[in-house]
């Protein structure tokens, strides 16, 4: 069951950081977006990972001492949040939602922010990949030696 547990582990992690990808595409689509259903601009959306219990050592010890070997492990997307920070001032006297001193509130989203973070989760998405790869590759060389 090793092998499993391993590969559940690997394709937990590519489904988040998946859910990054989809999170960094979509603020980067909206990143001019000055209104939303509520009435104000687009805010910037982050993905929150947490740890499928048996990620510790603690855990790994107590599943080897019950001589139990279904280790539970991963990530997954704990959540959604919105980022609070302040949304940008521009100054578009002709844009349709410029205040009466010509201001625009835009969305806080950077572009620079989001490329970079949609890197590390491609990155961090091929890592998984190769571990998959990695397990897959020796779990079959393991029933070529049974021939």
């Amino acid at each position: 069951m090793g092998f499993l547990n391993a590969l559940n582990i690997s394709a937990s992690g590519m489904t988040a950081q998946r859910m990054r990808l989809d999170v960094a595409a979509a603020n980067i689509t909206n990143i001019n977006t000055t209104r939303t259903e509520n009435g104000e601009p687009y805010r910037r959306k982050m993905v929150v990972f947490e740890s499928i219990e048996g990620n510790s050592f603690e855990d790994a010890f107590r599943s080897k001492l019950s001589k139990s070997n279904q280790l539970p492990g991963g990530v997954r997307v704990a959540e959604i949040v919105e980022d609070q920070s302040d949304f940008r001032s521009v100054y578009n006297p002709e844009h349709p939602d410029a205040d009466e001193n010509g201001y625009v509130q835009m969305p806080n989203v950077d572009l620079l922010k989001e490329t970079v973070d949609s890197m590390a989760a491609s990155r961090a998405y091929e890592a998984n990949l190769t571990a998959f790869n990695t397990v897959k590759s020796m779990a079959v060389k393991a029933l070529e030696i049974g021939k």
